[in-house]
């Protein structure tokens, strides 16, 4: 065989892997294969019912094979479904429209979250917030670039306010300027860190209460399941295989029969959690997920996409709309 004839052959070889990476690459596993679920944040209580689709083998009676992996600080689970490292995910609704601005590929098919856990605790000696107007004069705190400094700037142009009416600081992971109350106000997940800073300082003789931006017409959506576009066109019988199990899944996480047996579930998952305190995490959570009895689990509220989007727009953190009600698939109000 002439050197001629060798380099052919090796450009025709070349060119066959490489198209089989690029298949392997494009085509996201389907039933039989391991499915890969990217969460938002770290194993706790306020993901329930995700770790007790898989410990609980809601995903097995299904006939599927899903990895349920942690989220966290430096993942994105768009990004890992357009890389094709994930098949699912759990996204805030912000991250999914930062992505439909840039022209990812992301359908939205469920919203986990009815009631967005972000909240602000403060002390129960302090004035009581019953208006937004009760806000003033506060010391508030805030994630710079964060989505409470965006709901939070929704609520004082709510209110009318502007900067001089009230005292903004930027907050981080420490609790330390809330516990020695040189902030008022401050920003937590209700059903995480709420419940942590609540336990602590009832235990110091010291009662607290939450404002709740949703009581005062701020619908910022949190948490919700998203895939590709692609993976829902070519392997639709997968994604609703996935999302039945993935629901029901929440369904008997948020039920409160069940206590004993989720509680045992998530501690095999969240060890460095006191057992009392992720108790009371998963009551505080069963509300935010389901409000009310007839509420159905994962239904997607379209208003408040419409409102995320719309406040993300006023708060420059994106420059158009991005018409994200075309990319809500799953069930809707």
């Amino acid at each position: 065989m002439n050197q001629k004839s060798r380099a052919g052959i090796a450009i025709r070889a070349g060119l066959m892997i490489l198209c089989i990476m690029l298949f392997s690459a494009e085509t996201p596993a389907v039933a039989g294969d391991t499915l890969n679920y990217r969460l938002k944040w770290l194993f706790n209580t306020s993901v329930a019912g995700d770790i007790i689709a898989d410990t609980g083998g809601f995903f097995k009676k299904a006939g599927l094979d899903v990895s349920v992996n942690e989220g966290g600080a430096g993942k994105n689970a768009i990004k890992e479904l357009e890389l094709g490292y994930a098949n699912f995910g759990v996204a805030s609704a912000d991250q999914v429209i930062r992505a439909l601005e840039k022209g990812a590929d992301v359908v939205v098919l469920a919203q986990l979250f009815q009631v967005n856990p972000m909240q602000w605790i403060y002390r129960s000696d302090q004035p009581e917030i019953r208006e937004l107007s009760d806000l003033k004069g506060r010391h508030i705190g805030v994630t710079f670039g964060g989505n409470d400094e965006t709901i939070m700037n929704t609520l004082l142009a709510k209110a009318g306010f502007t900067s001089k009416d009230v005292r903004i600081s930027s907050v981080r992971f420490d609790f330390t300027p809330f516990l020695k109350k040189e902030v008022d106000v401050w920003p937590v997940y209700r059903n995480s860190q709420g419940v942590i800073l609540e336990e602590r300082l009832a235990a110091e003789g010291e009662q607290v209460k939450f404002f709740n931006p949703a009581d005062y017409g701020v619908a910022f959506v949190a948490n919700s399941v998203v895939t590709s576009g692609t993976m829902l066109k070519k392997h639709p019988e997968t994604v609703k295989a996935f999302m039945t199990a993935l629901l029901s899944a929440w369904e008997f996480a948020v039920d409160p029969a069940n206590e004993p047996q989720v509680l045992a579930q998530i501690k095999k998952k969240d060890k460095g959690t006191k057992n009392n305190i992720r108790q009371k995490q998963l009551k505080a959570t069963r509300p935010l997920i389901k409000p009310d009895k007839g509420t159905k689990i994962g239904i997607i509220d379209v208003g408040a996409w419409q409102q995320t989007e719309r406040i993300m727009i006023q708060e420059k953190q994106i420059v158009a709309p991005v018409d994200v009600t075309s990319r809500l698939v799953g069930p809707k109000k």
